[in-house]
């Protein structure tokens, strides 16, 4: 039996630089017109405030009032609605993914592999596990920006392992990925969705940041194949997709890769 088909919108915006009111009035603005169209709500990296470790010193807690947006606009939408913030545990800062739900339930995910040619790893606390989260029977892995390089923490398991399934149907990438290598974003997020046999969705922003680095966007939809079902160009935009599971299902059956794939465990 195969899965329903999933709409996801993807919101591609130019960040405002250190500003999370203003963005919050930004992206709720871009997200409105979706309410009752739309199943996933996919917001960029650190949509807050853009990529920047200047940040940390204003970084709010799970208790702020980005977290209970978020909780606000997925009931108001009807869907589920993702992206990174920069969230403050304890004596560490996680640049953190929110995955809120409209009936006000909250998973994350803190971005295990920090971008080191920006120092992030020694200003951020790393998390370790991913997360696997269901959305209308689909399994879907978030992850964030840096970790689209790492193909080891990021495989999909099949059978005993996840549990008679694949560890997930959609894989998920939010990012402030610069315009300098766009080359890399588009052909990892391809090799991502093939050797994986999933969907794929890339939520990048656009414009300029504080630090003059520019983004391009290039967000984009992925079939199994790495075929794209939306691509997104450098401007703010949001775009609505639907994902098919009886795709998924034929394309599972008819090349069943993952029954040759080599096991392995993660150690660290």
């Amino acid at each position: 039996m195969s899965l329903p088909d999933l709409r996801v919108s993807l919101v591609q915006g130019d960040t405002a630089w250190h500003d999370p009111a203003a963005n919050r009035a930004r992206y709720g603005a871009a997200m409105a017109p979706l309410a009752g169209h739309t199943d996933l709500v996919v917001l960029p990296e650190t949509f807050t405030s853009g990529f920047s470790n200047e940040a940390l010193a204003s970084a709010e807690t799970m208790d702020g009032p980005t977290v209970a947006w978020l909780r606000e606009q997925a009931a108001a939408l009807g869907a589920v609605v993702t992206g990174s913030v920069q969230l403050r545990v304890g004596e560490g800062v996680y640049n953190r993914l929110i995955w809120a739900t409209p009936d006000g339930a909250l998973h994350h995910y803190d971005k295990r592999h920090l971008f080191r040619m920006a120092r992030e790893h020694e200003r951020y606390a790393a998390g370790k596990d991913p997360i696997t989260v269901e959305l209308k029977g689909w399994r879907v892995r978030p992850l964030v920006c840096y970790d689209l390089r790492f193909p080891v923490f990021i495989r999909n398991r099949f059978g005993a392992e996840a549990e008679g399934r694949f560890d997930y149907d959609l894989l998920l990438f939010v990012a402030n990925w610069p315009a300098a290598r766009r080359y890399a974003w588009s052909t990892l997020l391809r090799a991502r969705a093939i050797e994986n046999l999933s969907y794929v969705v890339g939520v990048n922003r656009a414009g300029t940041d504080g630090n003059g680095i520019a983004y391009s966007g290039d967000s984009a939809a992925l079939d199994f194949l790495g075929m794209p079902l939306l691509e997104l160009d450098e401007k703010p935009q949001v775009a609505t997709t639907v994902l098919s599971g009886a795709k998924l299902a034929e394309h599972r059956e008819r090349f069943p890769a993952q029954l040759d794939a080599d096991r392995f465990t993660l150690l660290d």
